[in-house]
């Protein structure tokens, strides 16, 4: 007999309309199956078994995660295939500033309302950024919460898990002055700062969907530009070259992420005309008169991503990556300082 109750429905929770939303969701996950799933959704666990071939000591990192306010801007144009790979982003990114390979990826999606299409499209996007990150996607959950969310609303959360060499983790504490920084460009404002976006614009449905020449796009199109995902190449990058730190820049900006792969007594010096700053920071300063130091402690301001390396590996590095689809450039360098980041 299938599980049905008049009574749940009446309270406001179809689980009918959740069984359809998984099946709805089973072909996105399918795409996402990579050697070491073996199984299915719909059990109480997501089964898989890491190849660790050649790994004397693996050691699992985890990261969690889920995407903010960006997620208003969805609810507002009605486009949910995106933020799944901002969801995906936040966590994997986090995972390889040690060098670790994420494995796979669990989704926690709660909502006003079940709506099996939507879950479906909010999950295609999961996918997406699974297959991005070469991770599968082994499992998750979907919670109806009515009174909880209002109806057309829902939020994410997520984590993934990956696996390293305990011999091949990122050594921070190898860094000192000389060595250089590379900066590899986001995608745009990623999943961070989306409460001062929105105090700024003001954000509605009809300012978002504003053309501005600067931008290329409307404002709408420009925001909800998914996160950039830089697990293939920066994984590429570590099988020829010696990464001496991986610095994921999401909120808190420069200010707060770049100290946070240093070791004492080394800091960062930037110079900002170096920085390639991609146009929608310009139109977020000036729109709401945002002072630089502000805008260095919120954005990424166009650079997703900075890893170190030794002077005589920059060049090199800078190649590799930009042959594996990245643009990516020589940022700064470290020197001899307790300031963290010099910025100037």
């Amino acid at each position: 007999m299938a599980s049905f109750s008049e009574s749940y429905k009446k309270a406001g929770v179809d689980v009918t309309a959740g069984y359809e939303a998984v099946k709805l969701m089973k072909e996105h996950i399918a795409k996402t199956n990579i050697p070491g799933v073996i199984s299915g959704i719909g059990g109480f666990g997501g089964l898989f078994e890491p190849d660790l071939t050649g790994i004397e000591k693996p050691v699992f990192v985890s990261g969690t995660d889920g995407v903010g306010t960006k997620l208003k801007l969805a609810f507002l144009m009605d486009k949910h295939d995106t933020v799944g790979i901002d969801f995906v982003a936040m966590c994997v990114n986090d995972i390889i500033c040690c060098g670790a390979k994420p494995q796979f990826f669990l989704d926690y999606i709660a909502v006003g309302k079940n709506y099996p299409e939507k879950i479906a499209t909010i999950v295609s996007g999961i996918a997406d950024g699974c297959v991005q990150a070469g991770c599968a996607l082994v499992g998750g959950e979907t919670a109806e919460m009515p009174g909880f969310y209002p109806v057309d609303e829902y939020d994410l959360a997520g984590f993934s898990v990956g696996v390293v060499d305990k011999k091949k983790i990122v050594n921070t504490e190898s860094q000192k002055a000389g060595d250089v920084l590379i900066a590899l460009q986001s995608s745009g404002v990623h999943s961070n700062g989306f409460s001062l976006v929105r105090n700024v614009f003001e954000v509605n449905e009809a300012n978002l969907a504003l053309h501005f020449d600067e931008l290329g796009a409307t404002l709408g199109e420009t925001l909800l530009t998914p996160t950039k995902i830089y697990v293939k190449s920066v994984l590429e990058l570590m099988q020829s070259v010696t990464v001496k730190s991986v610095s994921h820049i999401t909120g808190g900006g420069f200010y707060e992420n770049i100290p946070r792969s240093l070791p004492t007594g080394i800091s960062a010096h930037i110079l900002k005309k170096d920085v390639q700053i991609l146009p929608i920071f310009d139109l977020i300063a000036r729109t709401g008169h945002i002072p630089e130091r502000d805008m260095f402690n919120t954005f990424n301001m166009g650079v997703g991503m900075i890893l170190c390396v030794a002077p005589e590996d920059a060049d090199n590095a800078v190649n590799i990556l930009n042959n594996a689809g990245e643009k990516a450039y020589i940022l700064g360098e470290l020197v001899a300082s307790d300031e963290g980041v010099i910025l100037e």
